[in-house]
């Protein structure tokens, strides 16, 4: 998978390594240094505090740009906190909902007090030379081609997940940003939420002996195949139906799509939704196990009345469990993981249990702070932006946990047992599996 362990990490403060950027924004820093040094040469100016970095603000030279694609509801939660990021400016959003595009608008001039550029096309965004960074918060069928379209144009990414709809997009995404050497961050925040890092660290620090298994919540599986009822299709530049599908096949407009009853059916979806939840779970499980870079050789439905249950097998025997039910109710996107001397259990709610006090005492201490904010995780990735390091769910990590997941959704799709190799991404002996490793693109949007 060309994947490599990362070390967990921990987002440092805003401004730790202020000393170093990316060549960019370096270039921008001695431009602007340079056209002071002359002004002062040439009369006396009275320069603002702002300006220069002073007083808790920082100087223009010093600030990340960025631009939104497809804002709506979690993506309009992440840019909150984007928004609130002393060195971040946010200069455009790009949406083919007109509605969409003055919300997000109004927005970031309320936040930042300066203008904010509107496109319907998130081509001519991209085109912008002075952006930085791009948030992607579309539907799935486009997180991966905007990904990659935005780092073949010199931007950062943020990319809500689920990143990719296919086994072969989800490498291909991880490809092209290791070629352009563009910073990648999958919105799979919890590997930065601290109850999610303290259930990881009890797993790693052996307090629960040799894991032999872990578990992921998913929803439930949906893997819709028809058309809802056909309706008018509004003026293009009140919805971009056509932008809309991009590289999904064609179907007639209804407006529920458009309202994120876009959810289930297959030409949209990752994975008959198991990427929802398992995109963040299966991640948290391959974090725990330390196994990124690694994936299940096995994925087996198994006949659970009234569950989706997906049965994993590493090859060194270790199960990661899918599935639905059975949780004990510590808030949604919960995990598990058991070991020979005891087991722990986290989810969104912050809270964390254990099988005994002796695990207890040996969490790390943990603020109370739920599992969906993305706070640390967008710090993170703004500080990976200025020293280019890797953040915490870079393109490998990422490819590691959504290969996975959409090896499991197939498994789940044709209902048997598949076998999987992990290093050539393919299934074993089974050509109806490996058939839907890919999806069919819609022209022009083979990127």
């Amino acid at each position: 998978m060309h994947a490599t362990s990362i070390p967990p990490n921990t987002p440092a403060a805003p401004d730790k390594h202020s000393q170093k950027r990316s060549s960019r924004l370096g270039r921008r820093r001695f431009l602007t240094t340079t056209a002071a040094a002359s002004t002062v040469f040439t009369f006396p100016t009275i320069i603002p505090a702002s300006a220069l970095g002073r007083d808790g603000a920082v100087a223009p030279s010093e600030r990340i740009t960025l631009g939104g694609i497809g804002i709506r509801n979690r993506g309009g939660y992440v840019l909150d906190f984007m928004l609130r990021q002393p060195d971040v400016q946010f200069v455009a959003v790009a949406d083919v909902r007109a509605d969409r595009r003055a919300a997000v608008k109004e927005m970031g001039e309320k936040a930042h007090g300066s203008g904010v550029e509107t496109y319907r096309d998130f081509r001519e965004l991209l085109d912008r030379p002075d952006i930085d960074t791009v948030l992607i918060a579309t539907g799935d069928r486009w997180h991966a081609p905007a990904s990659m379209l935005a780092a073949r144009a010199g931007k950062d990414v943020y990319s809500e997940k689920p990143c990719a709809i296919s086994i072969d997009l989800t490498e291909r995404l991880a490809e092209t940003m290791r070629a352009t050497g563009r910073i990648f961050q999958a919105g799979t925040q919890r590997r930065n939420v601290p109850n999610f890092r303290g259930a990881a660290e009890l797993a790693w620090s052996g307090h629960l002996g040799r894991l032999h298994t872990v578990h992921a919540s998913i929803y439930e599986l949906i893997d819709r195949h028809d058309w809802l009822p056909a309706q008018p299709e509004p003026e293009k530049d009140i919805v971009d139906w056509d932008m809309w599908l991009g590289p999904a096949p064609w179907r007639p407009f209804n407006q529920a799509y458009v309202d994120g009853g876009w959810r289930g059916f297959h030409d949209f979806d990752s994975g008959a939704k198991l990427l929802d939840w398992g995109a963040h779970t299966a991640d948290l499980c391959q974090w725990a196990l330390q196994a990124d870079g690694t994936l299940p050789v096995t994925y087996e439905p198994l006949d659970v009345e009234g569950d989706n249950v997906i049965e994993c097998t590493y090859a060194n025997g270790v199960k990661l469990i899918m599935r639905r039910a059975g949780w004990m109710g510590l808030g949604t996107c919960p995990v598990r993981y058991e070991g020979d001397e005891g087991w722990v259990e986290t989810g969104d709610s912050g809270r964390t249990a254990v099988s005994d006090d002796r695990l207890r005492a040996a969490l790390p201490p943990i603020p109370d702070e739920p599992g969906t904010s993305p706070k640390w995780h967008v710090r993170d990735f703004f500080n990976c932006v200025k020293t280019r390091e890797q953040p915490a769910c870079n393109p490998d990590v990422m490819a590691s946990s959504h290969v996975l997941c959409h090896a499991a959704a197939i498994a789940w799709i044709l209902q048997r047992k598949l076998t999987f190799d992990p290093d050539t991404l393919s299934f074993v002996n089974d050509d109806a599996a490996n058939r839907l490793r890919s999806r069919a693109t819609r022209e022009p949007w083979l990127v």
